[in-house]
């Protein structure tokens, strides 16, 4: 990570050691917790300015209508990223009884209508591929996607080009393959989904 993003992570508590159960279900010694920088606006707003400006500079000429996020992480950075390209900015939600994303509180999306996904952190790409399915499912027309950090070290395939302010690739574990667990440290779910 460049040295201003991580002292952002780090002077606001944001970029946790220890032991942590990812959304993907990986196991990691590092967490980084988006929200914690993203709970004060003029971070939010400027991380949301470079990466606009990021995503901007990959599109040329396009410009997107909609930004969609997935629910919770996405959403903050989705609005800033919205805000600085002045488009309109909508969430996907994780529908409990099907376990997949889905459009809620009266969202909609129109054929044809252009869209990037932004997401604060990729691990995997899971929930950010899953967003550009369920928009082509929808026939939206998916550019791109964009994320403050990509901890997948530029390897995740999101099915679409992505761009982040940061990639970094710490060492992650498939839980029963995990040295934490082995040493008996106890796992810490820090994200906002239930996996």
């Amino acid at each position: 990570m460049s040295e201003s993003i991580l002292e952002l992570f780090e002077g606001t508590g944001a970029y946790l050691r220890g032991h942590f159960r990812l959304t993907s279900g990986l196991h990691s010694g590092e967490y980084l917790q988006c929200a914690k920088v993203l709970a004060f606006p003029d971070y939010a707003e400027q991380l949301g300015k470079l990466l606009a400006a990021k995503i901007s500079a990959w599109l040329g000429e396009a410009r997107p209508q909609t930004v969609v996020s997935p629910a919770m992480g996405g959403i903050i950075i989705g609005h800033e990223v919205a805000r600085a390209l002045r488009a309109r900015a909508i969430f996907m939600e994780r529908d409990p009884d099907f376990n997949q994303m889905t459009l809620r509180r009266g969202f909609e999306v129109a054929p044809g209508e252009e869209i990037i996904v932004i997401e604060d952190v990729i691990t995997t790409g899971g929930s950010t591929k899953e967003v550009v399915r369920a928009m082509r499912a929808l026939e939206g027309k998916v550019f791109a996607a964009g994320s403050i950090i990509d901890r997948s070290g530029g390897t995740a395939d999101v099915s679409v080009p992505h761009v982040s302010l940061e990639s970094l690739h710490p060492m992650t574990y498939a839980p029963d393959e995990c040295p934490l667990c082995s040493a008996g440290i106890p796992v810490v779910k820090p994200g906002s989904r239930r996996t």
